[in-house]
Formats: structure tokens, sequence, C-alpha cells
């Protein structure tokens, strides 16, 4: 492998983090801002302690894969998110219920719901925010990514990426000692 493919897919992998990070914390963003008009205050609403929702995170880039040649399809970008968002979601909470014994969300209420894990409402949701996400947000963020990363050294890059996995990683494991009361 020579240098110039090595710097490309290291470039790739800086972008795939960044958006992790920053679609983790949208995801904390609108999560928070949905709990404080439902409850009528603030509530942490994600798994860790910080400003992060890494469901979104993951999410966000598994889409962002799936979706990249469904461009300018809006019904199969539809169809495909809806789909493949709720299949992610239902294996998210069944994932947290057994280590944790917790849900995070319960959607047993909702109209059409598979064990109050996901619902029909929430798939629709998942859909529309596919389209959103390929035809709007990522094109942004990935222009606003760019140029910044443009302006930074690869070095200072780095440093950044560095500092916010083990932030997050300290998070996850203080946030796992919490939920698993160790």
């Amino acid at each position: 492998m020579n240098e110039l493919t090595v710097i490309k897919k290291h470039g790739k992998i800086k972008n795939v983090i960044l958006y992790f990070f920053i679609y983790s914390f949208i995801g904390w963003c609108l999560e928070t801002i949905y709990a404080f008009f439902v409850e009528g205050k603030f509530v942490n609403r994600g798994f860790l302690l910080g400003p992060l929702c890494p469901i979104y995170g993951f999410g966000a880039i598994f889409l962002i894969f799936l979706l990249r040649n469904c461009k300018g399809k809006p019904m199969t970008e539809f169809l495909i998110a809806a789909f493949a968002f709720t299949a992610f979601e239902y294996v998210v909470s069944y994932v947290l219920e057994a280590v944790f014994g917790l849900r995070w969300w319960d959607y047993s209420n909702d109209f059409l719901n598979i064990q109050g894990r996901v619902s029909l409402a929430y798939t629709i949701v998942w859909g529309a925010l596919g389209i959103l996400l390929m035809e709007g947000i990522h094109p942004n963020i990935k222009r606003l990514t760019d140029k910044i990363k443009n302006h930074l050294k690869p070095s200072y890059q780095d440093i950044i990426i560095i500092v916010l996995i083990v932030v997050c990683i300290a998070d996850c494991i203080l946030s796992s000692i919490k939920y698993l009361k160790i």
C-alpha cells in the first residue's frame, strides 16, 4: 500500500469518527429537547453521562454508508432508512436491556409496536430522518467538517480525535459502572 493510499484511508477514518461524534451530539440535543417538551424539565436521555447519544452516531454512519448510492431517490432512502434504523433500534434496545436490565425507551403504548422496542410511528420518523440526513443535513455537515479540517494541521486533527475518543471511552466506562452498579 503506497503512502497516498494510507493518507486517504486515514482521512476517511477521521471523517467517520468525526461524523460519529457530531451525530451523537445532534441526537443527544434532539432527545433532550424532546424530553424537555414532554416532561417540562431537562432530562439526560442518553446512556452516557455526557452529551452524546451513540445510537444516533452509529445510526447516522450506518445510514450514510447504506444510502450513499441512493442520493436523489427519496422513496428508496425512506424505505431503507425506515427499515434499517428500526431494526438497529430494536437490536440496541434488546442489547441494552440484556446487559443493563434497563429500557431507555418504551413504545408499548404506541400503535403497531414490537415488544415496545420499536413502533410504526418511529419507523416513519426514522425514514423521514433518513431522507433529511442524506439530502440536507449530511451534505452540510460534510462541507463544514471538510472546511474545518482544511484549516487544521493533520496533527491537530489527530489530537482532537484522540481526545474525543478517550473522553468517550471514559464516559462509557463510568456510565456502565453507574448502570451496572459496580
